[in-house]
C-alpha cells in the first residue's frame, strides 16, 4: 500500500508560496486556467489537508458583457454572495443539494463580481483523513476522494458556515491557495457542465487527461465562444 509522507505539525512551513491578491484581481476567465496546478491548502485540528487543483470552472460577473447569467453574482448582490463583490482572494463556499457544499475563490477587484468554482482536486497530503471525512474504506481509490465539487469540500472538511468568506491570500488563513511550481501544460477547455444557463460558454478548465477530473475522464476542447 503506499504510504502518505509524514508532515510534523510542528512544522509551520506549508509548501510552496501563498499566492497574493493580485492573482486573483483579475477576470475568471483568466484565473481559471491559471489556478489548474496550483495547490488548496486547508489547515486543520487533524493537520494539512491539500489537494492539486486539476479542474475549474469561470463564473462571470454581472459587468460582463454579456451577463454570465449561470452565475450567483447575475442578480447582484445579496446577503448570500455579498462575498463575491468583495475583494478578491476569498473563499465563496455555497450548499448544493441541501446537503453538500461548492468550494469558489473570489475574483476581480473590490466591487466586481467573479469567482471560480474548483470541481476537482488530486490528493497531495493528508488523503487518510480526507477518506475519513468521505466515510470512505482505508485504500479507497483516490479519485473517490475529490474528484467532484461536492466530494472535495467533503474530504477537505469545507463548510459554509466555517470557510465562507476567509480571506485565502492572509497568510494566517487556515485555507489558502499556494504554488510549489508544478507546470501543467496548457488546459482543456469544454463548456461548464451542471448548470441550466449559458451552457455552450466554454468556462471550464481542465489539467488534460488527468484521472481525477469530473465525470468523463476524456473530454474534447470546446469550440464556441461568447
Amino acid at each position: 500500500m503506499e504510504q502518505e509522507p509524514q508532515i510534523s505539525r510542528a512544522d509551520a512551513r506549508l509548501p510552496g508560496r501563498l499566492l497574493p491578491r493580485a492573482f486573483f484581481e483579475d477576470a475568471p476567465d483568466r484565473v481559471a486556467p491559471r489556478l489548474l496546478g496550483k495547490l488548496l491548502v486547508h489547515r486543520t485540528r487533524k493537520g494539512i489537508l491539500a489537494g492539486r487543483i486539476v479542474e475549474a470552472e469561470a463564473y462571470l460577473g454581472p459587468h460582463h458583457n454579456p451577463p454570465d447569467p449561470a452565475a450567483h453574482s447575475y442578480r447582484g448582490p445579496t446577503p448570500r454572495n455579498r462575498v463575491l463583490f468583495g475583494p478578491a482572494g476569498h473563499a465563496y463556499v455555497y450548499v448544493i443539494y441541501g446537503r453538500s457544499f461548492c468550494m469558489n475563490v473570489s475574483c476581480e477587484p473590490d466591487g466586481l463580481a467573479g469567482c471560480v468554482l474548483l470541481r476537482a482536486l488530486e490528493p497531495v497530503h493528508g488523503w487518510r483523513q480526507m477518506e475519513r471525512n468521505r466515510g470512505l474504506e482505508p485504500g479507497a481509490p483516490r479519485r473517490a476522494l475529490t474528484s467532484g465539487p461536492g466530494r472535495l469540500t467533503q474530504a477537505l472538511g469545507l463548510t459554509r458556515i466555517h470557510h465562507n468568506g476567509l480571506d485565502m491570500t492572509h497568510a494566517d488563513s487556515a485555507l489558502q491557495v499556494r504554488d510549489d511550481g508544478t507546470e501543467v501544460g496548457a488546459p482543456l477547455i469544454t463548456p461548464r457542465i451542471g448548470i441550466r444557463h449559458a451552457i455552450d460558454w466554454p468556462l471550464r478548465f481542465a489539467v488534460d487527461d488527468h484521472p481525477f477530473i469530473s465525470g468523463p475522464r476524456k473530454f474534447s476542447s470546446a469550440v464556441s465562444s461568447f
